[in-house]
């Protein structure tokens, strides 16, 4: 086969090593003579899975033991109802900042349950910044605080974690609630600022199906009236992930992902290699008035680049020549257009050098 560099923003490019080991893997678990997917999730093979997993995540990101980890379906979309359901605890608002399509979602979703107060957005330049912590207005009577780090579709990417008591000048005791989908594992995390953290896997963490919640336990209250068994985080929680079936396979992937992720001295290195993949993208797009990034540059997304070419009129010309080159799913999303490279942790160096490599011939070609 010839080379093929994916850069769909989800489901994802997944680590070559992780691959073949799962294809390795595929018929005979350790020699147990079943695959994954035919295990059954209380046996012992697989609750060993789930418990190396659990185990792996923690050291990698450094979780403390008073967050519960829950393996989780439904996507992170299931997060935008189970969120308030769950987190609103007698009262009948919630903050949310508005920085594009994803926070927009979850807001909708929210709104079915309480009152949202819009503490931030970056819709006045189209959602092409991250709002400023200086210009967050928080609710009083809030039962929490969400955000979305990293805005999959507009390239926004928040490098800053919001400090709660210095926005509400200690005022304010809300959890903070952030939607990690895609870029969760790509840099170093501190947990302790958040009381929820939740991620759809099919970006960094493994395949589509899985979504992981992370939850400081004095959050596991008593869910709204009328909340189904199965949208209650104490129900999992209680459960140890293992209220019904959890999708096995995914977190099976997902711990080769962790393995495949320490081998590679964690996730401090690997946001060194984000960075400098990242960088040669961005440089190329900024030294050239052929293409343009329409991100603000200190709120540029590591992992989603989003780019325009200066005559659009090119942009599908530019996507059949990418794809005759093996560079695939550069299209942008429909709602905003323009072409958008995913750069997930997974994305080789030299799957970004042999797109800038394209671009500078194909400004050359038709600038």
């Amino acid at each position: 086969m010839s080379i093929i560099y994916n850069f769909s923003a989800g489901p994802a490019v997944l680590p070559k090593e992780v691959l073949q080991r799962a294809q390795q893997e595929m018929l005979d678990w350790h020699g147990r003579g079943m695959s994954v997917m035919e295990m059954s999730h209380r046996g012992e093979e697989f609750m060993s899975i789930i418990a190396k997993t659990e185990s792996d995540l923690r050291e990698l990101v450094g979780i403390p033991h008073h967050y519960k980890i829950l393996f989780l379906q439904g996507g992170a979309s299931s997060q935008f109802a189970m969120v308030p359901m769950n987190l609103l605890r007698g009262k009948r608002k919630a903050d949310y900042v508005n920085t594009g399509q994803w926070s927009q979602k979850a807001i909708d979703e929210a709104r079915k349950y309480c009152q949202v107060n819009i503490a931030a957005s970056s819709e006045d330049a189209h959602f092409t910044y991250a709002p400023p912590s200086k210009s967050w207005v928080i609710d009083p009577d809030t039962a929490y605080v969400h955000y979305t780090p990293n805005e999959t579709i507009g390239g926004v990417e928040f490098n800053w974690v919001p400090d709660m008591a210095q926005i509400t000048g200690g005022k304010i005791d809300a959890p903070l609630v952030a939607d990690m989908s895609s870029n969760i594992l790509s840099r170093p995390l501190d947990i302790t600022p958040f009381g929820l953290i939740y991620a759809g896997a099919q970006k960094n963490i493994g395949p589509a199906g899985l979504v992981l919640v992370i939850i400081r336990e004095d959050l596991l209250n008593t869910p709204i009236a009328g909340t189904p068994t199965m949208y209650a985080y104490k129900t999992h929680a209680d459960h140890h992930s293992m209220y019904n079936t959890p999708p096995t396979y995914a977190i099976y992937v997902m711990g080769l992902v962790l393995d495949w992720l320490k081998q590679r001295g964690g996730l401090s290195e690997m946001e060194k290699t984000n960075i400098v993949k990242a960088n040669l993208l961005y440089d190329l797009i900024d030294s050239s008035d052929f293409y343009r990034c329409p991100v603000a540059k200190p709120d540029r997304s590591r992992m989603n680049i989003p780019f325009t070419l200066k005559d659009s009129s090119l942009d599908n010309e530019f996507l059949k020549q990418a794809k005759a080159r093996g560079l695939l799913q550069l299209k942008g999303h429909r709602s905003v257009g323009g072409m958008r490279a995913s750069i997930y942790n997974a994305m080789p160096y030299e799957g970004v050098v042999a797109l800038v490599s394209f671009m500078k011939e194909f400004e050359k070609t038709h600038a």
